[in-house]
Parts: C-alpha cells; structure tokens; sequence
C-alpha cells in the first residue's frame, strides 16, 4: 500500500491528473457550447476546415502535417480547436523571447577563425561547407588545439568524468537532461560537494521535465544547500501549454573552460549498467581538451543567463585563462548547438551533410530511427549510389511503441540497400555518426522528431580527429554482437503488428 500511494502521490501523477483535468475540461466545454448553441457546430466545422487549408499552406514539415490534418478532418466539431490550442510546434512567445534576447547578447563571444576554416577548404571543399553551415546557422565556430577522446560505454565516460571532476580547481558547470540518486550521481554529487566548499565555482543546470520522475520537486534548493549553484531548466506547470514541449535535452560538462564533456550519456545508473533496465546499455560520450571548449562554455552559460536573468562576463571562463599549456591540435573540433527557436534544424542538417557527401561509408548508431522523408531519401540515394551505409537500433526497446515505429522504416531502407543492425544484448542509446574515417558527430540528438525539431541539443563534429577512428573501431566492434535485419526477418513481424506501427508511423511526429 505505501509503494501505491507513493505512486500516486508522485510528482508526476499529481501534474498528470491535473493536465488530464484541464484537457477534459476543455473537450466537455466544448461539446455543451455546440449542443446548447447548435449555430456553433456550422462555425466550428468551418473553422476546422480552415484550420485543415492553413496546415497545408503552413511551412512545415509535411510530416508533421499528416496527423494534424487527419485529426482535424476526423473530428470536424472539435479539430479545429484542438489544433488552435496544441497544433503550434513553435516554441513560446515568453521563451523564445527571453532565450532569444540572451543569444543576442552573446553571439559576439563566438568569432570564427578564417585560418582554420582555410586550412579545411584546402584539404576539402566538401567538409569545408559543412563546417560553413554549422559557423553559419548555430554560430559556434570550428578550432584546432584541440584534443579529442571517444568515450563507450558509460563506464568509460564515467571513469574519466570522475578523473577530471577531482582535478577542478576554478570551475565547473554541468546542465542535463536526467538527474537521479545512485552510484553515478551519488559519486559526482560528493565531488560537486567537496569542490563548493574548496571554493571552486560549481554551477548545475538539469531539465525539469527530464529529471519529472527522479528528482523531488524543488530538489534544485537542496544543491543550493550544499553550495551548488542550481536551477532547474524551463520548469514543469500544470497547465496546457507547448512551451512543456521545448526540454534542455543537452548534456554538458565543463572544467576549468577547457576540459568539456557531451554526448548521449546523463547522470544515471542505467547509462554506466549499474543495473539492468532494457538489458545493457550501450551509449556515447566525447571528451574535449583545449580551445573547442569554449563553445560548450558558452552554451552553458547561455541557459545560465536565461535562468538566472543576470549578465555575466564570459571572459573570465575561457579556455586559455586556466589551461596548464596550450593543446596539441588533433584535428578540427567544432561542438555546436541546436535551437527549437528558429526555423534551421541544423541537428538534421549536420546528419544529412554527413550523408551526401559521403563517399565510401556512413555508419550511424541511434537509439530511435523515427525520421522525415528528407533523411529517408538521403540515406537510400547513399545506399543506391553505392555508399557502404550501417545503422544499429536497439534490439530491447525502452518504450515499445517507438521501437514499433523505429521498425516501421527497416522495408524501405533494406530494399534500398541500407544495412540495418538490432544490437542484441539491449539498449544502444548512442547518437553518433561516421563517414570515410574523416568526418564524425557524437550529440544528443536522436533520429526522431521531438529531439531534431524540439529539443535544445548539441554536438560534436569533427575533422580527421583522433576520436573519428575512436568511434569507427566501436562501430565496427558492436556489430559483433548484433542481429543483422533481413527482408525475410521483416516480414516474418506479424501483419498485424506491421499495420499497427504504420498507424503509429502516421502519428509519430506528435509523440
């Protein structure tokens, strides 16, 4: 009985009823009104009609239009309204507004560096446009000095994020997704901790949404007691609102403004296998020394201005400030940001650069492969022109319908000649991409549509970096324990099962 009423007395049960509530509330005014004024019902089927000729005219992804136009069509009296109300994938007046007006402020702390950028035109013009386009659109610039190591699994990124915690003597800011108490967190809290009281700077930003089901509400008051300056990102309310959509999605540390770490992996026992939650867990991370750094420094800072409303001055956390000596160059580094604010889905467009330009292989790990007919078309073409294109999946799903969906994609990707891998002893939760030993990305950002057009994510992308070859010897070293998928093994999937996950297909963009 206490485990059920823990249960129901949770945060996230509480704040569910009551957005339940509202949407019940909202469905039942809605049928009273047109059966009291039945003169309604003729205006709110209009109004859905309209509804159904703005979506299509709308600059959208014609992905994300299908379900919206069908839920309209399907429900003529209340379509219209719901799309009114829940159909605007943009972020916020009061968010974009406010996160806009922080990234004005400090654009001007990221200038590029035409040598480098030269320096890559003169080995290639191709890779030299896709760094243009990451400088171009997102603003963070490429550098060299720059050291790189390819962390995987978790325990690896775990083992050298501890080792670089303990060497902290300025600072350090950390900002993820999901936070819960265990050996990971518990370990790195201790450290976080300690250094406050040494007087080092500690900063943490983790997202409210994302830590809804780990941490207690408020739990940014108890780092505050310990020292640790905190704040929880875009905060969960009870209420009917997109801006709920829009989550930090990032995962960030930075020490000292020039050891930073990203990459898929958040503070919580399943991410290093401290226990078994959809089997083992594979997963990614990348570690950076020296200038490149800055860029993760200044995405940190960003979001802290914006929760904190106060300016700073970022000068005093760049890299060369406390770096012991400057780094060797290991190739071209540049992490960058992915923002829901504006119209550029630069997470996309990075994978789709990798993919095009490709010419002997792209090999991609990815925990989802829910994408929009723009990746599917480019990663055909790569396969039917020739180009040697890998992708592994998980075999054990975390949420079952969206493996159902992941799976969905597999016919008209094998038939093109994209080879398909399911890593069997669990869960990869890795988002990572690499092409011909030169060009790789390690981020947050999965193939699906909530991380590529809602999320604020981020990345690495590198050029003839050591961590490139890193990453294709990990590729290439768990394909050994996974299920290559076949036509055959497709269509052995229950018909009913497939039929299912095409109606899923259909909705997936508003999961």
């Amino acid at each position: 009985m206490k485990k059920i009423a823990k249960v129901l007395l949770s945060r996230i049960v509480i704040v569910g009823v009551l957005i339940l509530l509202q949407a019940a509330f909202l469905v039942v005014a809605i049928w009273r009104l047109s059966e009291e004024f039945v003169y309604l019902q003729p205006i709110l089927i209009v109004l859905s009609g309209l509804c159904a000729v703005w979506v299509i005219s709308k600059d959208d992804n014609p992905a994300y239009k299908i379900p919206w136009i069908l839920i309209v069509m399907a429900l003529p009296i209340f379509g219209g309204l719901f799309y009114v109300f829940f159909g605007n994938n943009k972020v916020p007046r009061a968010l974009r507004g406010r996160v806009s007006e922080v990234y004005d402020k400090t654009k001007d702390e990221l200038i590029a560096n035409r040598v480098v950028t030269e320096e890559i035109e003169s080995m290639s013009r191709h890779t030299a446009k896709q760094s243009l386009y990451i400088s171009n659109n997102s603003f963070y610039p490429v550098y060299k000095n720059t050291e790189t190591c390819y962390l995987s699994p978790g325990e690896r990124m775990f083992e050298k994020l501890v080792e670089e915690l303990e060497k902290a003597q300025h600072f350090i800011f950390m900002e993820y997704f999901i936070v819960q108490a265990g050996v990971m967190w518990d370990t790195v809290l201790e450290i976080l901790e300690r250094k406050a009281a040494q007087g080092v700077d500690v900063r943490m930003l983790y997202d409210d949404v994302g830590s809804l089901v780990t941490l207690p509400s408020g739990y940014y008051k108890e780092l505050r007691q310990k020292g640790i300056k905190c704040y929880a990102f875009n905060k969960f309310r009870p209420r009917l609102q997109m801006q709920m959509n829009n989550r930090d999605h990032r995962k960030i540390t930075v020490i000292d403004g020039y050891v930073g770490f990203t990459g898929g992996i958040n503070l919580a026992d399943e991410y290093i296998n401290g226990y078994e939650k959809h089997g083992h867990w594979k997963d990614a991370s990348i570690m950076l020394k020296g200038e490149a750094v800055w860029n993760l420094t200044v995405m940190f800072l960003q979001f802290w201005q914006y929760e904190t409303k106060k300016g700073e001055e970022f000068s005093q956390f760049r890299p060369e400030r406390y770096m012991p000596a400057p780094c060797e160059s290991d190739g071209y580094v540049q992490p960058y940001a992915d923002s829901p604010m504006d119209d550029e889905i630069v997470g996309e467009q990075v994978y789709l650069n990798i993919i095009n330009n490709a010419t002997e292989y792209v090999y991609i790990n990815t925990p989802y492969l829910i994408v929009d007919n723009e990746v599917v078309t480019a990663l055909n073409l790569a396969a039917k022109s020739g180009i040697d294109v890998r992708i592994v999946t998980p075999h054990v799903p975390d949420k079952w319908y969206v493996h159902m969906v992941t799976r969905s994609y597999y016919k008209q990707l094998l038939e093109a000649g994209v080879k398909i891998y399911e890593y069997t002893p669990g869960f990869i939760h890795s988002k990572t991409f690499v092409a011909d030993d030169k060009v790789a990305v390690v981020g947050t950002t999965n193939l699906d549509f909530r991380s590529l057009y809602l999320h604020f994510e981020c990345g690495v992308w590198m050029y003839r970096s050591k961590a490139v070859l890193q990453l294709k010897k990990d590729f290439l070293q768990t394909l050994e324990c996974c299920e290559q998928m076949t036509m055959k093994k497709y269509n052995a999937i229950p018909l009913y099962k497939r039929m299912f996950a095409a109606v899923l297909r259909v909705f997936s963009p508003l999961m």
